[in-house]
This record gives structure tokens, sequence and C-alpha cells, in this order.
């Protein structure tokens, strides 16, 4: 089994030194889904709170830039890239955020964040209507770039 790298030989949590590490082009593709019934999907296109969808979307975009902040292990990265990406189907919307930099370090972390954080915008706008809304499946579906290269969920 592969060593963790935030931890150091005494087993203390560290932030990776990437310095040494050449910056090249690395992105990261991430989804969440929020499970929505039926009369709270009919019900979008109406919502006082303005469209859940595009503030979702800039929600995703503004949390992909602040992943640093939130998660203390990670590196603030120059973003050169951020889009949010929904789909609106039968039992709910997928969210589809992809991350890209160029940098020493990949951009795993603000893909998911921003996936998630879009989520959990379209949650807030969407739970005066149904308290039961869930947010499932939020995952890694590919990343590329670095020394480890391409990676993609079968």
């Amino acid at each position: 089994m592969s060593k963790l790298s935030h931890y150091d030989d005494a087993g203390q949590a560290h932030m990776v030194d990437v310095s040494a590490k050449a910056g090249t082009r690395r992105e990261a593709v991430a989804e969440a889904f929020v499970e929505l019934s039926a009369e709270t999907l009919a019900a979008l296109p109406q919502n006082p709170k303005g469209n859940p969808l595009e503030v979702a979307r800039f929600a995703g975009i503004q949390a992909a830039k602040q992943t640093s902040t939130l998660i203390p292990m990670c590196h603030p990265l120059p973003l050169s890239y951020v889009d949010i990406q929904t789909e609106v189907v039968d039992d709910g919307i997928r969210v589809l955020a992809t991350a890209a930099t160029v940098a020493g370090t990949g951009v795993e972390m603000e893909a998911m964040t921003a996936a998630s954080v879009a989520a959990l915008t379209i949650y807030d706008m969407t739970k005066a209507l149904d308290k039961g809304i869930r947010i499932r499946h939020l995952q890694l579906l590919s990343k590329s770039g670095g020394k480890s290269g391409e990676w993609r969920r079968s």
C-alpha cells in the first residue's frame, strides 16, 4: 500500500511540499447528484429565490476558488478554469464540476469542492419545497496531468 502523502514519518499531518514539482496542466472532473421529488423539479422555474441552477453554478465556481481555505492541507492554486454544468433528470439534478490549472499539484479537491457546494446550493434554494432532498454520489470522475497522469472512474 502506498504511504499517505499528508503524513510525515512521525504520523503528523502536514502540507506536502510540491515546490520541486514542475508546473503542468492539470484537470479534474467531479460530480454530485441532488435527488429531488418530481414536484420540486417541476417548481424549479418558479423559484422565488431565483434560478437555483444558475445560483449553484456561481456558488460552485466560487467554492473551487476557496478550497484551500476550507481544507487545511490543500495548496492555494491559480485556477485557470472552473465550470459547473447541471442536468435535470427524472429524479433530480446531476452536477458536473470541472477545474483546471497549470501548477505543481492537482485540482481534484477543487473539482470536488465545487460539485459539493453547487449541490448544497441547490438544496438551499429548494429546501422550502422539500425537506427530503438528498445529495448523493459526490465523486471524482477523472483527473489528468502530473506524475500519475490520466485516471478515469470505470
